[in-house]
């Protein structure tokens, strides 16, 4: 005779469940025409049938240590299915925003990144930093917008690489990369699988299947091709999206190590600003037409979903905005300054240094953080015998 099992609901966690995204669930009625649609779902325990019944019955320990939920690519297939409009696209997306505010550290910035009403505290922080380092090195220059004797302008006058704008990004990096590795750490070993796994062979190591997911899945978006999105828009934009970023990487790479490489090597000091027909800088202009294109597709892909059952929520448009600011301010840096305008061009360049430091200050919170999440769900779940 089967052994009975209590449910206890935590109706708390279904509401703040419905605030982030999930408001659409109590219309499932368990037709499981989701998890038949989705092409990339398991045979077996499918999603996002399970998930559509665990958050009607507010399981949370089910739902929030489950590796499924990191797993959709929110191709929105069965939110457009579902005969009652209960959005499990939706409900998953939701999932995974209050996932990130329970990995990481500092919570407080998670909950900020949940409402647009904290928005201002997340602007605040970056704001002041560099107002700060403006109105001292303004003070000692005797002007708030400096340039040399030749009237060119030079952004390292104002914020010196030295000893502000490398220190500080140095020391955001290292530390998102440090709440990152925490957050990755607490994720997998919450994770708790329905059902026992049986690996039959040699079980691959988490480093082999990591591999394995960068080469066969994050380098080429090959899900996209499983979700049926392989000549969509979706997976253009997301390609140039994050073929710009690892290029604009290499950008800040070549240049930091040119930088201080140069005390040791002189004559192979990189200088900024550079000559337009540098082969750093042609790279970092290519970089930044590819981003905007990509931003471009990714924009008016996600304005055509408010249209549709897959409902954006404020995590996708947070994270959008932040790049598009990153972006134009980034280019437009460059504009003014070779049109020589100074209290236009630093003024801009100091709004990029705060959604630049906004980007990556709270990347472990933001939708962008899927990007390491889920290649952690996934390298577990292959590391598991699932495939």
């Amino acid at each position: 005779m089967a052994q009975s099992v209590r449910i206890q609901p935590d109706l708390q966690f279904v509401k703040e469940l419905q605030a982030v995204g999930g408001d659409s669930l109590k219309k499932c009625y368990q037709c499981a025409t989701c998890s038949v649609a989705c092409p990339i779902s398991p045979a077996s325990n499918p999603y996002p049938r399970k998930e559509m019944v665990w958050a009607s019955w507010g399981l949370k320990d089910k739902l929030i240590n489950n590796p499924d939920i990191w797993l959709c690519h929110n191709c929105g297939t069965c939110s457009d299915l579902c005969p009652r409009g209960a959005k499990p696209g939706d409900l998953l997306s939701a999932l995974r925003n209050m996932a990130y505010q329970r990995v990481n550290l500092f919570p407080t910035i998670g909950k900020w990144m949940s409402s647009p009403k904290y928005l201002i505290n997340l602007i605040a922080i970056p704001a002041i930093l560099w107002a700060v380092i403006w109105f001292i090195r303004a003070g000692q220059l005797g002007t708030a917008f400096p340039v040399t004797e030749a009237g060119d302008i030079v952004y390292g006058l104002l914020f010196p690489g030295d000893f502000t704008i490398d220190p500080i990004f140095m020391a955001t990096f290292f530390g998102m990369m440090f709440c990152f590795f925490k957050g990755t750490k607490n994720l997998i070993s919450s994770f708790k699988p329905e059902g026992s796994t049986l690996v039959l062979g040699k079980q691959k190591s988490m480093l082999m299947c990591l591999k394995d997911v960068l080469l066969e899945e994050i380098m080429t978006h090959k899900k996209f091709k499983d979700c049926g999105d392989d000549r969509s828009d979706r997976k253009a934009g997301h390609m140039l999206v994050f073929y710009a970023f690892l290029a604009l990487m290499v950008v800040t790479g070549v240049v930091a190590v040119g930088h201080w490489g140069g005390y040791l090597f002189p004559a192979y000091a990189i200088h900024t600003p550079l000559h337009l027909a540098h082969p750093v800088k042609l790279l970092a202009n290519v970089g930044a037409v590819m981003l905007l294109t990509g931003m471009a597709i990714l924009t008016n892909r996600r304005r055509a979903q408010e249209a549709s059952k897959t409902k954006s929520n404020y995590y996708d448009w947070y994270l959008l905005n932040v790049i598009w600011a990153v972006a134009l301010t980034g280019v437009l840096s460059e504009l003014f300054r070779l049109a020589g305008i100074p209290q236009i061009a630093y003024t801009v360049y100091y709004m990029h240094l705060v959604t630049v430091w906004m980007l990556f200050a709270y990347l472990p919170w933001s939708k962008l953080g899927h990007l390491v999440y889920r290649t952690a769900a996934l390298t577990y779940v292959r590391h598991m015998g699932r495939r």
